[in-house]
Protein backbone atom coordinates (compact mmCIF):
# COMPACT_ATOMS: atom_id res chain seq x y z
CA UNK A 1 0.00 0.00 0.00
CA UNK A 2 2.38 2.58 -1.48
CA UNK A 3 1.67 6.62 -1.63
CA UNK A 4 0.53 7.59 1.75
CA UNK A 5 3.36 9.79 1.83
CA UNK A 6 3.26 11.43 -1.13
CA UNK A 7 -0.46 11.96 -1.71
CA UNK A 8 0.09 14.38 1.70
CA UNK A 9 2.62 15.91 0.19
CA UNK A 10 0.88 16.69 -3.08
CA UNK A 11 -1.68 18.71 -0.83
CA UNK A 12 0.54 20.36 1.17
CA UNK A 13 -0.12 18.26 4.13
CA UNK A 14 1.83 16.42 6.82
CA UNK A 15 2.77 13.27 5.74
CA UNK A 16 0.23 11.62 8.87
CA UNK A 17 -2.29 12.92 6.58
CA UNK A 18 -1.59 10.81 3.98
CA UNK A 19 -1.62 8.00 6.40
CA UNK A 20 -4.79 8.78 7.83
CA UNK A 21 -6.09 8.55 4.55
CA UNK A 22 -4.38 5.41 3.60
CA UNK A 23 -6.77 3.86 6.70
CA UNK A 24 -9.35 4.58 4.66
CA UNK A 25 -8.41 3.03 1.77
CA UNK A 26 -7.77 -0.08 3.77
CA UNK A 27 -11.67 -0.33 5.12
CA UNK A 28 -12.73 0.53 1.31
CA UNK A 29 -10.31 -2.30 0.06
CA UNK A 30 -11.52 -4.54 2.91
CA UNK A 31 -15.47 -3.38 1.91
CA UNK A 32 -14.48 -4.26 -1.92
CA UNK A 33 -12.99 -7.71 -1.63
CA UNK A 34 -15.64 -8.50 -0.01
CA UNK A 35 -18.26 -7.67 -1.77
CA UNK A 36 -16.61 -9.05 -5.25
CA UNK A 37 -16.25 -12.71 -3.34
CA UNK A 38 -12.63 -12.52 -2.60
CA UNK A 39 -11.70 -15.42 0.25
CA UNK A 40 -8.78 -13.71 1.36
CA UNK A 41 -6.95 -9.99 1.26
CA UNK A 42 -2.83 -9.56 2.69
CA UNK A 43 -2.30 -5.86 3.20
CA UNK A 44 1.50 -5.06 3.58
CA UNK A 45 0.97 -2.41 6.37
CA UNK A 46 4.45 -2.21 8.11
CA UNK A 47 7.47 -3.80 7.07
CA UNK A 48 10.60 -4.89 8.92
CA UNK A 49 12.56 -2.25 7.05
CA UNK A 50 9.95 0.79 8.00
CA UNK A 51 11.70 0.93 11.00
CA UNK A 52 14.25 3.03 9.49
CA UNK A 53 11.73 5.85 8.54
CA UNK A 54 12.06 9.14 11.08
CA UNK A 55 10.49 8.17 15.08
CA UNK A 56 8.28 10.25 14.82
CA UNK A 57 6.85 8.53 12.04
CA UNK A 58 7.00 5.20 12.85
CA UNK A 59 5.13 6.71 16.35
CA UNK A 60 2.29 7.63 14.25
CA UNK A 61 1.92 4.51 12.28
CA UNK A 62 1.71 2.33 15.27
CA UNK A 63 -0.90 5.32 17.28
CA UNK A 64 -2.76 4.60 13.66
CA UNK A 65 -2.47 1.12 14.22
CA UNK A 66 -4.04 1.33 17.66
CA UNK A 67 -6.60 3.13 16.50
CA UNK A 68 -7.62 1.12 13.75
CA UNK A 69 -7.93 -2.11 15.51
CA UNK A 70 -9.99 -0.08 18.72
CA UNK A 71 -12.93 1.71 15.84
CA UNK A 72 -12.64 -1.70 13.37
CA UNK A 73 -12.43 -4.82 14.80
CA UNK A 74 -16.42 -5.03 16.01
CA UNK A 75 -17.48 -4.02 12.64
CA UNK A 76 -15.03 -6.97 10.97
CA UNK A 77 -16.47 -9.19 13.24
CA UNK A 78 -20.38 -8.47 12.64
CA UNK A 79 -19.21 -8.76 8.95
CA UNK A 80 -18.20 -12.54 9.46
CA UNK A 81 -14.46 -11.02 8.63
CA UNK A 82 -11.64 -13.09 10.10
CA UNK A 83 -8.38 -11.00 11.31
CA UNK A 84 -5.15 -11.70 12.03
CA UNK A 85 -1.94 -10.04 12.26
CA UNK A 86 1.58 -11.62 10.46
CA UNK A 87 4.89 -10.48 11.28
CA UNK A 88 7.10 -10.36 14.56
CA UNK A 89 5.21 -8.53 16.92
CA UNK A 90 7.34 -9.04 19.57
CA UNK A 91 8.67 -5.78 19.41
CA UNK A 92 5.10 -3.44 19.22
CA UNK A 93 4.04 -1.70 22.50
CA UNK A 94 2.35 -4.19 24.88
CA UNK A 95 -1.00 -2.13 24.04
CA UNK A 96 -0.85 -3.06 20.41
CA UNK A 97 -0.36 -6.31 21.05
CA UNK A 98 -3.16 -6.87 23.40
CA UNK A 99 -5.49 -5.39 20.70
CA UNK A 100 -4.16 -7.43 18.10
CA UNK A 101 -4.70 -10.76 20.20
CA UNK A 102 -8.13 -10.31 21.77
CA UNK A 103 -9.25 -9.36 17.52
CA UNK A 104 -7.42 -12.40 16.24
CA UNK A 105 -9.47 -14.10 19.23
CA UNK A 106 -12.47 -12.71 18.49
CA UNK A 107 -12.93 -13.02 14.92
CA UNK A 108 -11.04 -16.75 14.67
CA UNK A 109 -14.48 -18.77 13.59
CA UNK A 110 -15.65 -16.36 10.94
CA UNK A 111 -15.71 -17.51 7.39
CA UNK A 112 -16.19 -14.76 5.30
CA UNK A 113 -12.84 -13.01 4.10
CA UNK A 114 -10.00 -13.83 5.68
CA UNK A 115 -8.34 -10.00 6.28
CA UNK A 116 -4.20 -10.32 7.36
CA UNK A 117 -2.17 -7.40 7.83
CA UNK A 118 1.47 -7.92 7.16
CA UNK A 119 3.42 -5.81 10.55
CA UNK A 120 6.81 -6.02 11.29
CA UNK A 121 6.67 -8.78 8.13
CA UNK A 122 9.33 -9.14 5.56
CA UNK A 123 9.71 -12.29 3.22
CA UNK A 124 13.02 -13.57 4.44
CA UNK A 125 12.16 -13.34 7.76
CA UNK A 126 9.04 -15.18 7.15
CA UNK A 127 11.57 -18.14 5.30
CA UNK A 128 13.88 -17.96 7.96
CA UNK A 129 11.58 -18.30 10.71
CA UNK A 130 9.67 -21.30 8.79
CA UNK A 131 12.69 -23.23 8.72
CA UNK A 132 13.56 -22.68 12.17
CA UNK A 133 10.34 -23.85 12.90
CA UNK A 134 10.83 -27.09 11.49
CA UNK A 135 14.02 -27.68 12.22
CA UNK A 136 13.03 -27.71 15.84
CA UNK A 137 10.09 -29.60 15.40
CA UNK A 138 11.93 -32.23 13.13
CA UNK A 139 15.26 -32.58 14.13
CA UNK A 140 15.33 -36.42 14.49
CA UNK A 141 14.55 -36.26 10.72
CA UNK A 142 17.38 -37.70 8.94
CA UNK A 143 15.26 -37.36 5.52
CA UNK A 144 15.29 -33.91 2.87
CA UNK A 145 12.14 -31.60 4.12
CA UNK A 146 10.35 -30.74 1.42
CA UNK A 147 8.56 -27.84 0.05
CA UNK A 148 5.34 -28.84 1.39
CA UNK A 149 7.02 -29.17 4.49
CA UNK A 150 8.11 -25.87 5.09
CA UNK A 151 5.03 -24.20 3.47
CA UNK A 152 3.20 -25.41 6.65
CA UNK A 153 5.83 -22.90 8.58
CA UNK A 154 5.33 -20.27 6.54
CA UNK A 155 3.12 -17.25 8.23
CA UNK A 156 0.04 -18.00 5.70
CA UNK A 157 0.52 -21.28 5.90
CA UNK A 158 -2.94 -22.45 5.93
CA UNK A 159 -4.02 -20.03 3.11
CA UNK A 160 -4.19 -20.50 -0.43
CA UNK A 161 -1.13 -18.92 -2.24
CA UNK A 162 -2.00 -15.27 -3.64
CA UNK A 163 -3.28 -15.03 -7.09
CA UNK A 164 -3.05 -11.42 -7.40
CA UNK A 165 -0.30 -8.99 -6.03
CA UNK A 166 -1.42 -5.22 -6.53
CA UNK A 167 1.27 -2.11 -5.44
CA UNK A 168 0.28 1.07 -5.90
CA UNK A 169 2.24 4.37 -5.98
CA UNK A 170 3.96 3.47 -9.57
CA UNK A 171 6.76 1.41 -7.72
CA UNK A 172 7.70 -1.91 -9.76
CA UNK A 173 9.00 -4.64 -7.14
CA UNK A 174 7.58 -6.63 -4.40
CA UNK A 175 10.18 -4.85 -1.38
CA UNK A 176 10.32 -8.24 0.70
CA UNK A 177 6.77 -9.42 0.50
CA UNK A 178 5.63 -12.75 0.60
CA UNK A 179 9.21 -13.86 -1.47
CA UNK A 180 7.89 -17.60 -1.09
CA UNK A 181 4.44 -17.26 -1.46
CA UNK A 182 4.39 -14.89 -4.74
CA UNK A 183 6.21 -17.29 -7.11
CA UNK A 184 3.15 -18.00 -9.17
CA UNK A 185 1.31 -14.72 -8.71
CA UNK A 186 0.24 -12.21 -11.30
CA UNK A 187 1.41 -8.89 -10.91
CA UNK A 188 -0.37 -5.90 -11.34
CA UNK A 189 1.29 -2.12 -11.00
CA UNK A 190 -0.35 1.21 -11.11
CA UNK A 191 0.55 4.73 -10.67
CA UNK A 192 -2.16 4.92 -8.34
CA UNK A 193 -1.56 6.56 -4.86
CA UNK A 194 -2.71 4.45 -2.35
CA UNK A 195 -5.16 6.60 -0.65
CA UNK A 196 -6.88 7.19 -3.99
CA UNK A 197 -6.94 3.20 -4.57
CA UNK A 198 -10.67 2.97 -4.69
CA UNK A 199 -13.66 0.48 -5.82
CA UNK A 200 -12.72 1.93 -9.48
CA UNK A 201 -9.40 1.30 -8.96
CA UNK A 202 -9.96 -2.53 -7.54
CA UNK A 203 -11.82 -3.60 -9.94
CA UNK A 204 -9.33 -2.64 -12.99
CA UNK A 205 -6.84 -4.83 -11.24
CA UNK A 206 -9.21 -7.36 -11.14
CA UNK A 207 -10.14 -6.66 -14.53
CA UNK A 208 -6.40 -7.32 -15.58
CA UNK A 209 -6.21 -10.76 -13.81
CA UNK A 210 -8.87 -12.19 -15.27
CA UNK A 211 -6.90 -11.28 -18.89
CA UNK A 212 -3.72 -13.31 -17.58
CA UNK A 213 -3.13 -16.81 -18.90
CA UNK A 214 -2.12 -18.33 -15.99
CA UNK A 215 -0.32 -22.06 -17.26
CA UNK A 216 2.16 -23.29 -13.75
CA UNK A 217 4.73 -24.28 -16.50
CA UNK A 218 2.05 -25.66 -18.78
CA UNK A 219 1.80 -24.75 -22.48
CA UNK A 220 -1.41 -22.10 -23.92
CA UNK A 221 -2.50 -26.05 -25.28
CA UNK A 222 -2.41 -27.81 -22.47
CA UNK A 223 -4.38 -24.82 -20.50
CA UNK A 224 -7.19 -25.10 -23.06
CA UNK A 225 -7.83 -28.70 -22.85
CA UNK A 226 -6.95 -28.52 -19.08
CA UNK A 227 -4.50 -31.47 -19.60
CA UNK A 228 -1.36 -31.97 -17.74
CA UNK A 229 2.49 -32.00 -18.86
CA UNK A 230 2.14 -36.19 -18.22
CA UNK A 231 -1.92 -36.21 -19.50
Amino acid sequence: MDGNGRWAKHRFLPRVAGHRKGVEAVRNAVQGCAERGVEALTLFAFSSENWRRPAEEVSLLMQLFVSALQQEVERLHQNGIRFRVIGDISRFDPVLVDLITNAQRLTAANRGLTLTVAANYGGRWDIMQAVNRLRAEHAACNEPWTEEQLQAYLALGDLPEPDLFIRTGGEQRVSNFLLWQLAYTEFYFTDTLWPDFDARALDLAIASYRRRERRFGRTSEQVATGRSASG
